[in-house]
């Protein structure tokens, strides 16, 4: 399993939650891979313009989104608050 540093971290992801589709379709390496990609600012599968977004809004304080896959190819996403209080992982169809 991959491991963070602490001082690779550019955000505090506040608690953590997950919904019951990522729960049931992904597995727990998934997740914890996902939210430390997540936590370094390795947004995933978004286009330029998100990530570019994403940067603005580490920077001001705006809602994060990743976007990753899953290893049977479920797409899922990783959404920070912007106020650094919840970070969730989810499945799109369940925004």
């Amino acid at each position: 399993m991959e491991t963070t540093n602490e001082t690779d971290v550019k955000f505090c992801l506040g608690k953590l939650f997950i919904t019951p589709g990522a729960m049931k379709k992904l597995s727990p390496q998934e997740v914890f891979s996902a939210i430390g990609r997540h936590a370094r600012g390795d947004w995933g599968e978004v286009g330029e313009e998100d990530r570019e977004e994403n940067e603005l809004s580490l920077r001001e304080g705006f809602r994060l989104l990743s976007s990753y896959r899953g290893g049977n190819n479920t797409k899922f996403w990783v959404i920070t608050e912007h106020d650094r209080s919840v970070t969730t992982v989810l499945l799109p169809e369940e925004y």
